[in-house]
Protein backbone atom coordinates (compact mmCIF):
# COMPACT_ATOMS: atom_id res chain seq x y z
CA UNK A 1 0.00 0.00 0.00
CA UNK A 2 1.40 3.41 -1.02
CA UNK A 3 1.36 6.70 0.86
CA UNK A 4 1.91 10.39 0.14
CA UNK A 5 4.34 12.38 2.27
CA UNK A 6 3.41 16.06 1.96
CA UNK A 7 5.48 19.01 3.11
CA UNK A 8 2.92 21.75 3.61
CA UNK A 9 3.16 25.50 3.19
CA UNK A 10 4.50 25.66 -0.38
CA UNK A 11 2.64 27.98 -2.76
CA UNK A 12 1.44 26.73 -6.14
CA UNK A 13 2.11 28.78 -9.29
CA UNK A 14 1.60 28.10 -12.97
CA UNK A 15 -0.80 26.34 -15.33
CA UNK A 16 -2.50 22.96 -15.05
CA UNK A 17 -4.81 21.18 -17.52
CA UNK A 18 -7.61 18.91 -16.28
CA UNK A 19 -7.68 15.27 -17.36
CA UNK A 20 -10.52 13.70 -19.31
CA UNK A 21 -13.67 13.05 -17.30
CA UNK A 22 -13.53 9.83 -15.27
CA UNK A 23 -17.29 9.33 -15.02
CA UNK A 24 -17.85 9.98 -18.71
CA UNK A 25 -15.02 7.59 -19.60
CA UNK A 26 -16.63 4.72 -17.67
CA UNK A 27 -19.94 5.26 -19.49
CA UNK A 28 -18.73 5.66 -23.07
CA UNK A 29 -16.15 2.86 -22.83
CA UNK A 30 -18.93 0.48 -21.78
CA UNK A 31 -21.08 1.81 -24.66
CA UNK A 32 -18.53 0.37 -27.13
CA UNK A 33 -20.02 -3.05 -26.25
CA UNK A 34 -23.18 -2.06 -28.16
CA UNK A 35 -21.60 -2.45 -31.59
CA UNK A 36 -19.26 -4.78 -33.45
CA UNK A 37 -17.75 -1.77 -35.25
CA UNK A 38 -14.65 0.09 -34.04
CA UNK A 39 -15.18 3.06 -31.70
CA UNK A 40 -12.31 5.49 -31.01
CA UNK A 41 -12.32 7.52 -27.80
CA UNK A 42 -9.80 10.27 -27.01
CA UNK A 43 -8.80 12.21 -23.87
CA UNK A 44 -9.14 9.04 -21.74
CA UNK A 45 -7.51 9.62 -18.33
CA UNK A 46 -4.71 7.31 -17.17
CA UNK A 47 -6.31 6.40 -13.83
CA UNK A 48 -6.86 3.16 -11.94
CA UNK A 49 -10.64 2.80 -12.38
CA UNK A 50 -10.55 3.46 -16.12
CA UNK A 51 -7.50 1.26 -16.72
CA UNK A 52 -9.13 -1.61 -14.80
CA UNK A 53 -12.29 -1.28 -16.90
CA UNK A 54 -10.28 -1.31 -20.14
CA UNK A 55 -8.46 -4.44 -18.98
CA UNK A 56 -11.79 -6.09 -18.11
CA UNK A 57 -13.07 -5.36 -21.63
CA UNK A 58 -9.94 -6.97 -23.06
CA UNK A 59 -10.61 -10.09 -21.00
CA UNK A 60 -14.16 -10.45 -22.31
CA UNK A 61 -12.85 -10.35 -25.88
CA UNK A 62 -12.94 -6.66 -26.86
CA UNK A 63 -10.06 -5.71 -29.15
CA UNK A 64 -8.41 -2.65 -27.58
CA UNK A 65 -5.77 -0.69 -29.47
CA UNK A 66 -3.87 2.29 -28.04
CA UNK A 67 -3.68 4.80 -30.88
CA UNK A 68 -1.92 7.58 -28.95
CA UNK A 69 -1.59 8.82 -25.38
CA UNK A 70 -5.15 8.91 -24.07
CA UNK A 71 -6.69 7.62 -27.31
CA UNK A 72 -7.98 4.05 -27.70
CA UNK A 73 -9.99 2.14 -30.27
CA UNK A 74 -12.42 -0.52 -29.04
CA UNK A 75 -14.00 -3.25 -31.19
CA UNK A 76 -16.41 -5.71 -29.58
CA UNK A 77 -16.91 -8.03 -32.56
CA UNK A 78 -15.95 -11.32 -30.87
CA UNK A 79 -17.01 -11.40 -27.21
CA UNK A 80 -16.00 -14.36 -25.06
CA UNK A 81 -19.41 -15.64 -23.89
CA UNK A 82 -17.83 -18.38 -21.79
CA UNK A 83 -15.82 -15.85 -19.77
CA UNK A 84 -18.90 -13.61 -19.36
CA UNK A 85 -20.61 -16.52 -17.59
CA UNK A 86 -17.64 -17.37 -15.36
CA UNK A 87 -16.96 -16.79 -11.67
CA UNK A 88 -13.74 -15.02 -12.64
CA UNK A 89 -15.74 -12.36 -14.53
CA UNK A 90 -18.08 -11.91 -11.56
CA UNK A 91 -15.11 -11.55 -9.18
CA UNK A 92 -13.49 -8.88 -11.33
CA UNK A 93 -16.76 -6.94 -11.62
CA UNK A 94 -17.16 -7.02 -7.83
CA UNK A 95 -13.86 -5.14 -7.50
CA UNK A 96 -14.80 -2.31 -9.87
CA UNK A 97 -17.75 0.06 -9.41
CA UNK A 98 -17.70 1.09 -13.07
CA UNK A 99 -18.42 -2.48 -14.17
CA UNK A 100 -22.10 -1.93 -13.35
CA UNK A 101 -22.28 0.10 -16.58
CA UNK A 102 -21.63 -3.05 -18.61
CA UNK A 103 -25.03 -4.49 -17.67
CA UNK A 104 -27.13 -2.40 -20.08
CA UNK A 105 -24.92 -2.91 -23.15
CA UNK A 106 -24.49 -6.65 -22.54
CA UNK A 107 -28.21 -7.13 -21.91
CA UNK A 108 -29.06 -5.26 -25.12
CA UNK A 109 -26.42 -6.95 -27.27
CA UNK A 110 -26.19 -10.47 -25.83
CA UNK A 111 -29.62 -10.90 -24.21
CA UNK A 112 -28.26 -11.72 -20.77
CA UNK A 113 -25.55 -11.00 -18.22
CA UNK A 114 -24.54 -11.98 -14.70
CA UNK A 115 -23.84 -9.41 -11.99
CA UNK A 116 -22.90 -9.06 -8.34
CA UNK A 117 -22.65 -6.02 -6.08
CA UNK A 118 -19.82 -3.89 -7.53
CA UNK A 119 -17.04 -2.34 -5.47
CA UNK A 120 -15.95 1.29 -5.21
CA UNK A 121 -15.88 4.03 -2.60
CA UNK A 122 -16.93 3.37 0.99
CA UNK A 123 -19.32 6.32 1.15
CA UNK A 124 -22.53 4.60 2.16
CA UNK A 125 -25.13 2.56 0.35
CA UNK A 126 -25.21 2.99 -3.43
CA UNK A 127 -28.21 0.93 -4.38
CA UNK A 128 -28.82 -0.46 -7.87
CA UNK A 129 -32.62 -0.59 -7.71
CA UNK A 130 -33.00 2.17 -10.33
CA UNK A 131 -30.99 0.11 -12.82
CA UNK A 132 -32.96 -3.07 -12.17
CA UNK A 133 -36.39 -1.43 -12.24
CA UNK A 134 -35.51 0.16 -15.56
CA UNK A 135 -34.39 -3.15 -17.06
CA UNK A 136 -37.58 -4.83 -15.83
CA UNK A 137 -39.63 -2.12 -17.56
CA UNK A 138 -37.80 -3.07 -20.77
CA UNK A 139 -38.78 -6.71 -20.31
CA UNK A 140 -35.76 -8.22 -18.54
CA UNK A 141 -36.15 -10.87 -15.86
CA UNK A 142 -33.97 -11.48 -12.80
CA UNK A 143 -32.97 -14.78 -11.31
CA UNK A 144 -30.90 -15.11 -8.16
CA UNK A 145 -28.26 -17.84 -8.19
CA UNK A 146 -27.69 -18.24 -4.45
CA UNK A 147 -24.89 -20.76 -4.80
CA UNK A 148 -22.78 -18.13 -6.60
CA UNK A 149 -24.21 -15.04 -4.85
CA UNK A 150 -25.03 -13.47 -8.21
CA UNK A 151 -28.04 -12.41 -10.27
CA UNK A 152 -28.70 -13.42 -13.85
CA UNK A 153 -30.48 -10.81 -15.96
CA UNK A 154 -31.98 -12.04 -19.22
CA UNK A 155 -34.40 -10.90 -21.91
CA UNK A 156 -35.40 -12.70 -25.09
CA UNK A 157 -36.23 -9.29 -26.56
CA UNK A 158 -36.13 -5.87 -24.96
CA UNK A 159 -39.19 -3.73 -25.65
CA UNK A 160 -39.53 0.03 -25.24
CA UNK A 161 -41.57 1.32 -22.33
CA UNK A 162 -42.46 4.44 -20.34
CA UNK A 163 -40.70 4.69 -17.00
CA UNK A 164 -40.52 7.22 -14.18
CA UNK A 165 -37.23 6.68 -12.36
CA UNK A 166 -37.41 6.62 -8.56
CA UNK A 167 -34.26 8.76 -8.43
CA UNK A 168 -32.21 10.67 -11.01
CA UNK A 169 -29.35 8.16 -10.82
CA UNK A 170 -26.52 8.97 -13.23
CA UNK A 171 -25.29 5.40 -13.69
CA UNK A 172 -28.87 4.12 -13.63
CA UNK A 173 -29.88 6.53 -16.40
CA UNK A 174 -26.79 5.68 -18.46
CA UNK A 175 -27.40 1.94 -18.09
CA UNK A 176 -31.07 2.19 -19.10
CA UNK A 177 -30.22 4.40 -22.09
CA UNK A 178 -27.67 1.88 -23.34
CA UNK A 179 -30.16 -0.97 -23.02
CA UNK A 180 -32.99 1.00 -24.64
CA UNK A 181 -31.16 2.08 -27.80
CA UNK A 182 -31.39 -1.49 -29.13
CA UNK A 183 -34.86 -2.25 -27.71
CA UNK A 184 -37.88 -2.68 -29.97
CA UNK A 185 -40.14 0.38 -29.98
CA UNK A 186 -39.99 3.66 -28.04
CA UNK A 187 -38.66 4.14 -24.50
CA UNK A 188 -39.49 7.24 -22.46
CA UNK A 189 -37.37 7.95 -19.37
CA UNK A 190 -38.74 10.58 -17.00
CA UNK A 191 -36.68 11.91 -14.06
CA UNK A 192 -33.58 10.99 -16.03
CA UNK A 193 -30.22 12.32 -14.90
CA UNK A 194 -29.07 15.08 -17.26
CA UNK A 195 -25.42 15.67 -16.29
CA UNK A 196 -23.07 16.77 -19.10
CA UNK A 197 -21.61 13.25 -19.13
CA UNK A 198 -25.05 11.75 -19.78
CA UNK A 199 -25.46 14.29 -22.58
CA UNK A 200 -22.09 13.25 -23.99
CA UNK A 201 -23.11 9.58 -23.90
CA UNK A 202 -26.36 10.37 -25.75
CA UNK A 203 -24.59 12.43 -28.42
CA UNK A 204 -22.06 9.63 -28.96
CA UNK A 205 -24.83 7.02 -29.28
CA UNK A 206 -26.71 9.22 -31.77
CA UNK A 207 -23.57 9.46 -33.91
CA UNK A 208 -23.51 5.64 -33.80
CA UNK A 209 -27.06 5.55 -35.21
CA UNK A 210 -29.23 5.71 -32.06
CA UNK A 211 -32.32 7.94 -31.97
CA UNK A 212 -32.35 9.81 -28.65
CA UNK A 213 -34.19 13.10 -28.16
CA UNK A 214 -34.62 15.38 -25.14
CA UNK A 215 -30.86 15.42 -24.47
CA UNK A 216 -30.01 17.82 -21.65
CA UNK A 217 -33.44 17.50 -20.03
CA UNK A 218 -34.86 15.03 -17.51
CA UNK A 219 -37.25 13.58 -20.11
CA UNK A 220 -35.55 11.37 -22.69
CA UNK A 221 -37.23 9.63 -25.63
CA UNK A 222 -35.39 6.75 -27.28
CA UNK A 223 -36.54 5.12 -30.48
CA UNK A 224 -34.90 1.71 -30.66
CA UNK A 225 -32.78 0.70 -33.67
CA UNK A 226 -31.60 -2.70 -34.86
CA UNK A 227 -27.85 -2.01 -34.79
CA UNK A 228 -25.27 0.69 -34.07
CA UNK A 229 -22.17 1.71 -36.01
CA UNK A 230 -18.74 2.97 -34.98
CA UNK A 231 -17.77 6.57 -34.25
CA UNK A 232 -15.11 8.88 -32.79
CA UNK A 233 -15.64 10.57 -29.43
CA UNK A 234 -13.69 13.00 -27.24
CA UNK A 235 -14.21 13.18 -23.49
CA UNK A 236 -14.96 16.45 -21.71
CA UNK A 237 -12.52 17.76 -19.09
CA UNK A 238 -13.21 16.29 -15.65
CA UNK A 239 -15.38 18.82 -13.78
CA UNK A 240 -14.48 17.27 -10.42
CA UNK A 241 -10.79 17.72 -11.11
CA UNK A 242 -11.43 21.32 -12.18
CA UNK A 243 -13.22 21.93 -8.87
CA UNK A 244 -10.40 20.23 -6.97
CA UNK A 245 -7.85 22.53 -8.61
CA UNK A 246 -9.94 25.60 -7.75
CA UNK A 247 -9.87 24.46 -4.13
CA UNK A 248 -6.10 23.89 -4.20
CA UNK A 249 -5.49 27.30 -5.76
CA UNK A 250 -7.70 29.01 -3.16
CA UNK A 251 -5.98 27.30 -0.22
CA UNK A 252 -2.34 27.38 -1.29
CA UNK A 253 -2.02 29.11 -4.65
CA UNK A 254 -0.03 32.16 -5.71
CA UNK A 255 -1.74 32.48 -9.08
CA UNK A 256 -2.94 29.26 -10.80
CA UNK A 257 -4.43 28.95 -14.28
CA UNK A 258 -6.68 25.98 -15.06
CA UNK A 259 -6.63 25.48 -18.84
CA UNK A 260 -9.45 24.43 -21.16
CA UNK A 261 -12.11 23.68 -18.54
CA UNK A 262 -15.18 23.65 -20.85
CA UNK A 263 -16.80 26.38 -18.78
CA UNK A 264 -20.29 25.79 -20.17
CA UNK A 265 -20.26 22.27 -18.70
CA UNK A 266 -19.19 23.25 -15.17
CA UNK A 267 -22.67 24.36 -14.11
CA UNK A 268 -22.70 26.04 -10.68
CA UNK A 269 -19.31 24.67 -9.56
CA UNK A 270 -17.45 28.02 -9.89
CA UNK A 271 -20.31 29.82 -8.13
CA UNK A 272 -20.15 27.38 -5.20
CA UNK A 273 -16.55 28.46 -4.56
CA UNK A 274 -17.47 32.11 -5.07
CA UNK A 275 -20.05 31.74 -2.30
CA UNK A 276 -17.11 30.93 -0.01
CA UNK A 277 -15.49 34.18 -1.15
CA UNK A 278 -13.01 32.64 -3.58
CA UNK A 279 -12.12 34.90 -6.51
CA UNK A 280 -12.23 33.14 -9.89
CA UNK A 281 -11.43 35.03 -13.10
CA UNK A 282 -12.79 33.66 -16.39
CA UNK A 283 -10.41 34.15 -19.32
CA UNK A 284 -11.80 32.50 -22.45
CA UNK A 285 -12.17 28.82 -21.56
CA UNK A 286 -9.58 29.10 -18.77
CA UNK A 287 -10.06 29.86 -15.09
CA UNK A 288 -7.46 31.94 -13.27
CA UNK A 289 -7.43 31.87 -9.46
CA UNK A 290 -5.24 34.63 -8.00
CA UNK A 291 -3.64 34.32 -4.57
CA UNK A 292 -6.35 34.37 -1.88
CA UNK A 293 -4.88 36.00 1.21
CA UNK A 294 -8.39 36.52 2.56
CA UNK A 295 -11.83 35.33 1.47
CA UNK A 296 -15.19 35.96 3.12
CA UNK A 297 -18.16 33.61 3.09
CA UNK A 298 -21.38 35.06 1.68
CA UNK A 299 -24.54 35.04 3.75
CA UNK A 300 -28.09 34.72 2.49
CA UNK A 301 -30.05 37.90 1.73
CA UNK A 302 -31.77 37.77 5.13
CA UNK A 303 -28.40 37.48 6.89
CA UNK A 304 -28.71 33.80 7.84
CA UNK A 305 -25.77 31.38 7.73
CA UNK A 306 -24.67 30.16 4.30
CA UNK A 307 -25.79 26.60 3.52
CA UNK A 308 -24.20 24.59 0.71
CA UNK A 309 -25.92 21.34 -0.27
CA UNK A 310 -25.44 18.76 -3.00
CA UNK A 311 -28.21 17.92 -5.48
CA UNK A 312 -28.70 16.15 -8.82
CA UNK A 313 -27.59 18.16 -11.85
CA UNK A 314 -27.90 21.07 -12.42
CA UNK A 315 -27.39 21.25 -8.65
CA UNK A 316 -23.98 20.94 -6.99
CA UNK A 317 -22.26 17.59 -7.46
CA UNK A 318 -21.72 15.68 -4.19
CA UNK A 319 -18.19 14.82 -5.38
CA UNK A 320 -16.97 18.35 -4.57
CA UNK A 321 -18.45 18.83 -1.11
CA UNK A 322 -15.30 17.42 0.52
CA UNK A 323 -13.09 19.96 -1.27
CA UNK A 324 -15.45 22.85 -0.44
CA UNK A 325 -15.35 21.86 3.25
CA UNK A 326 -11.55 22.09 3.28
CA UNK A 327 -11.62 25.49 1.55
CA UNK A 328 -14.15 26.75 4.12
CA UNK A 329 -11.76 25.98 6.99
CA UNK A 330 -9.65 29.03 6.08
CA UNK A 331 -12.48 31.40 5.08
CA UNK A 332 -13.88 34.22 7.21
CA UNK A 333 -17.33 33.11 8.29
CA UNK A 334 -19.30 29.93 8.93
CA UNK A 335 -20.94 27.48 6.54
CA UNK A 336 -23.41 24.64 6.98
CA UNK A 337 -22.69 21.80 4.55
CA UNK A 338 -25.54 19.39 3.87
CA UNK A 339 -24.55 16.12 2.19
CA UNK A 340 -27.89 14.69 1.13
CA UNK A 341 -26.98 11.89 -1.25
CA UNK A 342 -24.59 9.66 0.75
CA UNK A 343 -24.66 8.94 4.47
CA UNK A 344 -20.97 8.25 5.17
CA UNK A 345 -19.17 10.86 3.12
CA UNK A 346 -18.72 13.47 5.85
CA UNK A 347 -16.94 11.22 8.33
CA UNK A 348 -13.57 12.25 6.86
CA UNK A 349 -13.94 15.62 8.69
CA UNK A 350 -12.57 13.90 11.82
CA UNK A 351 -9.15 14.05 10.10
CA UNK A 352 -9.58 17.78 9.49
CA UNK A 353 -10.54 18.33 13.13
CA UNK A 354 -7.32 16.51 14.13
CA UNK A 355 -5.47 19.04 11.92
CA UNK A 356 -7.01 21.93 13.87
CA UNK A 357 -10.08 22.73 11.77
CA UNK A 358 -13.15 24.01 13.60
CA UNK A 359 -15.90 21.69 12.38
CA UNK A 360 -19.03 20.46 14.12
CA UNK A 361 -20.30 17.19 12.64
CA UNK A 362 -24.02 17.46 13.40
CA UNK A 363 -24.96 14.06 11.98
CA UNK A 364 -23.89 11.86 9.04
CA UNK A 365 -25.33 14.39 6.60
CA UNK A 366 -24.52 17.83 8.05
CA UNK A 367 -21.39 19.64 9.19
CA UNK A 368 -20.82 23.24 10.27
CA UNK A 369 -17.42 24.74 9.41
CA UNK A 370 -16.21 27.80 11.33
CA UNK A 371 -13.48 29.38 9.22
CA UNK A 372 -10.10 30.40 10.66
CA UNK A 373 -9.77 33.40 8.31
CA UNK A 374 -6.12 32.27 7.92
CA UNK A 375 -5.35 33.28 11.52
CA UNK A 376 -4.37 29.67 12.24
CA UNK A 377 -2.89 27.17 9.80
CA UNK A 378 -3.95 23.57 9.77
CA UNK A 379 -1.20 21.34 11.18
CA UNK A 380 0.35 18.28 9.58
CA UNK A 381 -1.08 14.89 10.47
CA UNK A 382 -1.14 11.18 9.61
CA UNK A 383 -4.28 10.22 7.70
CA UNK A 384 -5.83 7.56 5.48
CA UNK A 385 -7.91 8.21 2.37
CA UNK A 386 -11.40 6.66 2.73
CA UNK A 387 -12.52 7.43 -0.85
CA UNK A 388 -11.43 9.30 -3.98
CA UNK A 389 -12.93 12.69 -3.15
CA UNK A 390 -12.12 12.74 0.56
CA UNK A 391 -8.60 11.69 -0.45
CA UNK A 392 -8.07 14.73 -2.67
CA UNK A 393 -9.62 16.98 0.01
CA UNK A 394 -7.16 15.67 2.60
CA UNK A 395 -4.32 16.20 0.11
CA UNK A 396 -5.37 19.86 -0.28
CA UNK A 397 -5.52 20.23 3.51
CA UNK A 398 -2.03 18.72 3.86
CA UNK A 399 -0.59 21.00 1.17
CA UNK A 400 -1.87 24.06 3.04
CA UNK A 401 -0.89 22.79 6.50
CA UNK A 402 2.09 23.64 8.66
CA UNK A 403 4.55 20.75 8.84
CA UNK A 404 4.58 17.30 7.26
CA UNK A 405 1.56 15.07 6.64
CA UNK A 406 1.25 11.47 5.55
CA UNK A 407 -1.78 10.10 3.68
CA UNK A 408 -2.03 6.33 3.33
CA UNK A 409 -4.36 4.28 1.08
CA UNK A 410 -3.66 6.67 -1.80
CA UNK A 411 -4.76 3.97 -4.22
CA UNK A 412 -8.17 5.56 -3.66
CA UNK A 413 -6.85 8.88 -4.99
CA UNK A 414 -5.22 7.08 -7.94
CA UNK A 415 -8.65 5.76 -8.92
CA UNK A 416 -9.73 9.25 -9.93
CA UNK A 417 -6.70 11.53 -10.41
CA UNK A 418 -4.03 11.06 -13.06
CA UNK A 419 -0.38 11.28 -11.90
CA UNK A 420 -1.55 13.80 -9.33
CA UNK A 421 1.69 14.25 -7.37
CA UNK A 422 3.79 14.88 -10.50
CA UNK A 423 1.32 17.44 -11.83
CA UNK A 424 1.09 19.29 -8.52
CA UNK A 425 4.84 19.16 -7.88
CA UNK A 426 5.27 20.90 -11.24
CA UNK A 427 3.30 23.80 -9.72
CA UNK A 428 5.48 23.93 -6.61
CA UNK A 429 3.98 21.34 -4.25
CA UNK A 430 6.24 19.03 -2.24
CA UNK A 431 4.57 15.61 -2.46
CA UNK A 432 6.49 12.33 -2.35
CA UNK A 433 5.02 8.91 -3.10
CA UNK A 434 6.24 6.27 -0.67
Amino acid sequence: MSSFKIEGGHLLRGTITPQGAKNEALQVICATLLTSCPVTISNIPDIRDVNNLIQLLREIGVKVSKMAEGTYTFQADDLNLEFLDSDDFVKKCAQLRGSVLMIGPLLARMGKTIITQPGGDKIGRRRLDTHFLGFEKLGAEFRQIKSRNVYEIAATELKGSYMLLDEASVTGTANIIMAAVLAQGVTTIYNAACEPYIQQLCHMLNRMGAKISGIGSNLLTIEGVKALQGTNHQLLPDMIEVGSFIGMAAMCGAGVRIKDVSLKDLGIIPDAFRRLGVRIDVEGDDLFIPQQDHYVVDSFIDGTIMTIADAPWPGLTPDLLSVLIVVATQAQGSVLFHQKMFESRLFFVDRLIDMGAQIILCDPHRAVVVGHDRTRQLRGSRMSSPDIRAGIALLIAAMSAEGVSTISNIEQIDRGYEHIEARLNALGAHIKRI
